[in-house]
């Protein structure tokens, strides 16, 4: 028997009804055309053309703009209209931390079911793969109902046998086998790993990534308790941290911004596009809005 993400009474599965309707935002919101560069596949009705990216079939290449411009562009098609949508969670023990009774796992959960919700709501196939110090589940990506209730079973459950440590780099290198097409990823972790960095970027290289960090106040400010215990979710160390210390605050946070600052900038060296989302936001809301930010740009 499984221990499941929700711990209160309605798992995820049973708030179906409710994130149905309000996923419904956010679906309009996927469909509004913000990643325009992720339709491909092979159309009847030609719709115009776009620049080349990595991983084009080369017969596509429309060699009248791309003599004229000077780069290569690649003919566009009406099929090429539906997107693909494809999750990579992360499961490690680091993400079951959090402060105010909400962990990152829990918040990274939500997110990837209403993904899931949108990907239905508009007929989108999805997909994901989950991790931990291990592969834990993966499947390519599908549409219709019975794929959403796969997925939404899959991230609830979380196996009694747990494997410390994270395969991030390995779950990164998995989905761009897994993707046939050029798909949206949402990779959604706390990022408290090494050596993701190349698979990411190969990801990004042939699909549109979404970097999704899950963070905590805890990650910026501690509370003022004394000079206390902190153990690591992954090794069990155990270090004293001065929190009353008003030095020690600061450098806590002067460290975590600079952390943060890192990472996005690690994200859009590889090619991604960075994205914080914090255990006391609603992830509705932070999802909206990103997306209607993105199509402003």
């Amino acid at each position: 028997m499984s221990e499941t993400i929700i711990s209160n009474r309605q798992t995820l599965i049973q708030r179906a009804a409710y994130l149905r309707i309000t996923t419904r935002s956010l679906a309009s919101a996927l469909q509004s055309g913000t990643f325009r560069s992720l339709y491909h596949g092979q159309g009847i009705e030609f719709s115009g053309v776009r620049e080349y990216l990595r991983g084009d079939d080369v017969r596509a290449i429309d060699w009248n703009v791309t003599a004229r411009s000077g780069k290569t562009f690649v003919k566009v098609f009406e099929e090429e209209r539906e997107l693909q949508i494809f999750i990579v969670l992360d499961r490690s023990l680091s993400m079951l931390g959090g402060s105010k009774g909400v962990s990152r796992l829990e918040v990274a959960t939500e997110i990837s079911a209403l993904l899931t919700f949108a990907a239905e709501h508009n007929g989108n196939p999805v997909g994901a793969v989950l991790f931990d110090g291990d592969i834990q589940f993966a499947c390519e990506p599908k549409s219709g109902q019975n794929q959403t209730m796969l997925l939404l079973t899959r991230l609830d459950e979380i196996p009694k046998k747990r494997t410390k440590g994270s395969v991030l780099g390995s779950s990164l290198a998995g989905a761009g086998k897994i993707l046939k097409k050029r798909s949206l990823v949402f990779v959604l972790s706390d990022f408290r790993t090494s050596g993701w960095e190349d698979s990411f970027g190969y990801l990004a290289a042939r699909h549109d990534v979404v970097a999704v960090r899950v963070t905590d106040s805890s990650d910026l400010s501690l509370p003022e308790i004394g000079t206390v215990f902190f153990s690591d979710t992954e090794s069990m160390e155990k270090r004293l941290f001065p929190t009353s210390s008003k030095m020690f605050r600061s450098q806590w946070r002067e460290d975590g911004v600079m952390r943060s600052r890192r990472w996005a900038d690690t994200v859009v060296r590889h090619g991604g596009v960075p994205l914080n989302v914090s255990t006391s936001e609603d992830a509705i809301s932070a999802l909206t809005n990103f997306f209607q930010q993105r199509e402003m740009k």
